[in-house]
């Protein structure tokens, strides 16, 4: 998927695999920090012992949808 405006990702619990297109994939544990730009087509998944958690912002221009999947 990706959004039409930047994403602003806090791992707040266990660790965490992200996929951004055109850059190798990153782990980020708890207190991690990521930046995901505008129209990125991007994808986590959960590769901890427990169950990861994140705090994600997004800043998206008024009347754009929050997500747009990818068929």
């Amino acid at each position: 998927h990706w959004h039409p405006g930047e994403e602003i990702v806090y791992v707040i619990e266990g660790s965490l695999q992200y996929a951004v297109a055109g850059k190798p994939p990153v782990t980020l544990n708890a207190g991690d920090v990521l930046f995901v730009p505008a129209r990125a087509v991007h994808s986590a998944k959960n590769v901890g012992r427990v169950n990861g958690a994140e705090l994600a912002t997004y800043i998206v221009a008024k009347g754009k949808p929050l997500v747009v999947m990818v068929p």
